[in-house]
């Protein structure tokens, strides 16, 4: 399953990616993010790992997060891997005319066991919305310092 999400965030392409590369910033932006962890290499960089937790709903999901590209300020990419599912995640960072910085985000999940396969065909649009659910809290926390931290 394959889409991708385009917002522009009202703020320079300097300050987006200094809140966007901050880790210590994703529990602000990433709803129910209880935990990061860093696992492996130079943080951020290429090849680093990270363990994040979040709680979703009822159940808590960890994913480990694997840095495969890295060209900041235009480029950030990685892997997520969870229990039954791969999502490869593709970032793009443009300033716009006005000054702003356009996020365009391509998105692959891939199911790995039949109970995913069967969300990712069934439920395809849950996907998308939780995906465009973290562009606009970004949004929100980068424009006007609103945090989903307490939500």
């Amino acid at each position: 399953m394959n889409y991708t999400l385009e917002i522009i965030v009202k703020v320079p392409m300097k300050d987006f990616i200094l809140k966007f590369d901050n880790p210590d910033n994703m529990k602000h932006w990433q709803r129910g993010l209880i935990s990061t962890e860093h696992l492996s290499g130079n943080p951020g960089e290429y090849g680093a790992k990270m363990k994040l937790i979040y709680q979703m709903g009822k159940r808590e999901m960890e994913l480990i997060e694997t840095v495969t590209h890295r060209k900041l300020p235009h480029e950030f990419h990685g892997t997520y891997d969870a229990k039954g599912i791969q999502s490869i995640q593709e970032n793009f960072f443009e300033e716009t005319p006005e000054g702003h910085t356009k996020w365009i985000s391509k998105s692959e999940f891939i199911p790995l066991s039949f109970t995913m396969r069967l969300m990712t065909v069934l439920m395809p649009s849950a996907f998308k919305k939780q995906s465009l659910l973290y562009m606009k809290d970004f949004k929100n926390f980068a424009e006007k310092g609103v945090s989903v931290s307490h939500a």
